[in-house]
């Protein structure tokens, strides 16, 4: 089964280059939680500020049976976060977390 995705770019021009790079996270989220149908990612870039360059904030909400996983990577001061890359990874890697407890909680009952 494949995993819907949609992914959705806020402030800045759409890239090839960071699609592909949600795309594997989704395969990976893909072949350790089966049970997950769609995902959408948003990927925002927040205006300039003095004391830092761009930074990126990364949403998902991640379809699951009966529920949504919501995953909010707002890059606060994290300077690694002015690299999209870093921003997307650190999102889908707060997933696979809310994922593992979510399908350790749907085991207990």
């Amino acid at each position: 089964m494949r995993i819907e995705t949609d992914i959705v770019f806020r402030d800045m021009d759409s890239s090839e280059a960071v699609k592909a790079s949600v795309e594997k996270h989704v395969e990976k989220i893909e072949r350790h939680f089966p049970a997950v149908s769609r995902c959408r990612a948003v990927i925002e870039q927040s205006h300039k500020s003095q004391s830092s360059g761009n930074l990126f904030h990364v949403g998902l909400d991640i379809s699951v049976p009966g529920d949504t996983v919501v995953v909010t990577k707002d890059a606060g001061k994290k300077p690694e976060h002015e690299d999209v890359y870093v921003a997307i990874r650190d999102a889908f890697e707060a997933a696979e977390r809310q994922l593992s407890r979510y399908t350790a909680k749907r085991h207990q009952h």
